[in-house]
């Protein structure tokens, strides 16, 4: 199809404000997917999408629309996340498009993360077309969502569109504005082909199966191209578009969305917003995305140590999916030979354990979640440390440098004092507080990432009965009081167990875990002494009583010292099992404590 006749967009809002609804809507209105054939969710393949409700990949998919002026248009939507963990694939997501619907809830107004990906979408200079969705709702205020599109976001809101996806009103509208606000796409003018690669799957049958946006030139099956990072040239097998499956088309020209299969093997030729052109005659490289830097670090080591080449192969085909996610082979005494992982947050951690176990059949442990530390040691050198292990000795750091995040937490006006104490609970400080509306506010804090990591979103939900949302971005490194805190298990240190902590919250952290220990490590012959302890200073104890053997059972009368000999006896014997004897400690004991 000619470009004056194609439409890129994406569909942008913070979670759970009906975009996939809508997409589902919009598939139905343009006969993309037949009624009998429609389902919930339609674009949300993965099992796990379904059940939590969220978006987790983006989802190109083309369909044709006849408008109200007798033309047929080709509209490519991508559908994008709205959890802040999975930002990277709206940014990859939005650089394939000209425009955006913007989608607000009526119910709810602006939130955080609809204010962080405006401004993704604004960075990229996308047409945005507002939708205010759920008008239906009985508590709906659309005339406060408008009056927060230009106080907060400087949108007019005389260009939104008032909608409702589940009761259809609105989507013929929202599809008009599509074809006349958003501009068709422009070719680049460059020598030859330019497409950009934004995503990518691993197929059995097909390999690595690349998503495209062609920006200029065109291509089609039996083409030579060369993916200008790698250098590799390759054989273009199959190209096509999704609706939502995958179908083959000829070719793919100028502002298309579709895929392409070549012969590529390994998930770690291609290469995220890579640029794909002739081989025979190049263009320059298209601007790609920034390298994504991950914030959170967890080891993953397989249950049984037969299954690490096979959890490898894997890992790589996830990554192939998500190219947020990174890994690097590491090996701990207790857990034998895994991999150290990185991720964008904790979800995004979440997710990536949950899909191993399902889409792969892995049976995997995963270590207490870490940040990066800036350790500065005596003699000047600056390192990075992620994992307790490679922290130095006490005494040749000079300071240690913990990451910070700029958290914008917008809740109602009756709980700003509950979000201030949890705030300043989690060593965090509020810079300042801005008031939205006459309902809500806006707290801007700095907060150490370390802090927020396990259960920050769960309690801003819970303390403000699910009306607060949160949205974070990445801050500079500060200087912090942090101490490295060792599990000791009959006086041997246990390396997975080991953390980085504050030291003003060690050693409530050491009782926790002595205290969780004691009930997972099953009893030996003699005691076993749990401690936790900051260098040479134990400051937490928990003690394993030993399994107790009635020596004395076959002295049925006679003197007390033949009992006393047996006991002695018995005393010594237990003596030297400590000192020789080692703890095993389980697989579970190292799963629970991990959840806890």
């Amino acid at each position: 199809m000619d470009a004056a006749h194609i439409r890129n967009f994406s569909i942008i809002a913070h979670i759970d404000h009906g975009k996939t609804t809508l997409s589902d809507r919009l598939l139905n209105m343009t006969g993309t997917i037949a009624d009998r054939d429609m389902s919930h969710q339609m674009l949300d393949a993965m099992d796990l999408e379904k059940e939590r409700g969220i978006t987790i990949k983006a989802h190109p998919v083309t369909m044709y629309y006849t408008a109200k002026n007798g033309e047929r248009y080709e509209l490519n939507l991508i559908d994008t996340p709205g959890h802040v963990d999975f930002s990277y694939e709206v940014s990859r997501s939005l650089s394939a498009c000209e425009g955006a619907l913007l989608i607000i809830d009526a119910a709810q107004g602006v939130e955080a993360q609809t204010v962080a990906n405006v401004h993704l979408a604004m960075k990229q200079e996308l047409t945005i077309i507002p939708v205010i969705n759920k008008i239906d709702l009985p508590h709906a205020n659309v005339e406060m969502t408008k009056q927060q599109l230009e106080d907060i976001l400087a949108i007019p809101s005389d260009t939104a569109i008032a909608a409702s996806a589940k009761a259809g009103i609105g989507i013929e509208e929202i599809l008009e504005a599509i074809v006349e606000r958003i501009p068709p796409p422009k070719p680049t003018g460059a020598k030859s082909l330019q497409a950009l690669a934004f995503d990518s799957y691993f197929d059995t049958y097909k390999g690595v199966v690349t998503h495209v946006r062609v920006f200029n030139g065109e291509l089609k099956a039996g083409m030579q191209v060369k993916l200008l990072h790698s250098g590799k040239t390759v054989e273009v097998k199959e190209v096509g578009s999704f609706n939502p499956k995958p179908y083959v088309r000829d070719k793919l020209e100028v502002g298309e969305t579709g895929y392409i299969t070549a012969n590529i093997k390994s998930p770690l030729e291609t290469k995220m917003g890579d640029t794909i052109t002739d081989s025979r005659n190049p263009s320059e490289p298209l601007p790609g995305f920034q390298e994504i830097h991950p914030m959170v670090f967890s080891g993953i080591y397989p249950i049984n140590t037969a299954d690490y080449e096979h959890l490898k192969a894997n890992l790589a085909k996830l990554q192939l999916n998500d190219s947020a996610f990174v890994f690097q082979s590491e090996s701990s005494v207790a857990l034998g030979f895994g991999f150290r992982c990185g991720f964008l947050g904790l979800l995004h951690l979440e997710i990536v354990q949950e899909r191993l176990r399902r889409e792969y059949n892995m049976d995997i442990i995963a270590t207490y979640p870490s940040v990066v530390y800036r350790v500065t040691m005596t003699d000047g050198t600056v390192k990075e440390v992620d994992n307790p292990a490679y922290l130095p000795e006490v005494n040749y750091i000079t300071k240690i440098e913990e990451p910070m995040v700029k958290a914008f937490v917008i809740c109602p006006n009756e709980y700003i004092g509950d979000m201030m104490a949890l705030i300043s609970e989690k060593r965090g400080m509020v810079d300042h507080t801005e008031t939205l509306d006459t309902r809500r506010v806006m707290l801007t804090s700095l907060l150490p990432l370390n802090e927020i990591l396990i259960d920050f979103h769960d309690r801003i939900k819970s303390t403000t009965r699910g009306f607060g949302s949160m949205d974070y971005e990445h801050g500079d490194y500060a200087e912090s009081d942090m101490v490295k805190l060792d599990i000791l298990v009959n006086a041997e240190s246990v390396d997975a167990f080991s953390c980085i902590v504050h030291k003003s919250k060690a050693e409530f952290r050491g009782r926790a875990l002595a205290a969780k220990l004691k009930e997972v490590i099953p009893p030996q012959q003699y005691q076993v002494a749990i401690q936790a302890a900051i260098g040479g200073k134990i400051v937490a104890r928990e003690t394993i009583g030993a399994m107790r053997k009635d020596v004395t059972a076959k002295c049925y009368g006679g003197d007390i010292s033949r009992k006393r000999k047996l006991l002695e006896k018995q005393k010594e014997g237990k003596k030297r099992m400590k000192s020789f004897g080692t703890v095993n400690i389980p697989q579970e004991a190292f799963i629970e404590v991990l959840k806890a």
